[in-house]
């Protein structure tokens, strides 16, 4: 479902600013506006937990929110929850068309712009990557 892969970004955000208390109940102003909103959304899902409660999948990402497989894994999870519950889709929907725009800027010669890299960005004469 397209709706799972549009929270994935937030939820992965939120996984990796408040690691096992993502699903805790106290207000954390220090987040930026993406890991806040990944964490309503993620409490939303899931409902508020104790850290010690936190699903597996979510825990998963917590703990190394960098991980794609757990990134993809989750949003099975949450794609299969939405099948579920139409009222949840259409909550998390509403939460999208809230969510602050993303702007991404480069500036400066060879500069690289982008919201995620996930692998290697290299600008420049003669770049030698090894692996």
């Amino acid at each position: 479902m397209w709706l799972a892969g549009e929270v994935s970004p937030y939820v992965t955000a939120a996984a990796g600013a408040y690691g096992g208390a993502v699903l805790a109940a106290v207000r954390d102003e220090a987040a930026d506006a993406t890991a806040g909103l990944g964490r309503r959304m993620l409490q939303r899902i899931f409902g508020t937990r104790r850290p010690g409660q936190v699903p597996e999948p979510v825990a998963d990402l917590a703990a190394d929110p960098g991980d794609l497989d757990l990134q993809a894994a989750l949003r099975v999870v949450i794609a299969r929850m939405l099948a579920a519950d139409p009222g949840l889709a259409g909550d998390l929907r509403g939460m999208l068309a809230g969510a602050p725009a993303v702007t991404v800027t480069a500036s400066g010669e060879r500069s690289v712009a982008a919201q995620t890299i996930t692998g290697i960005a290299a600008t420049g004469d003669h770049t030698t990557i090894i692996r």
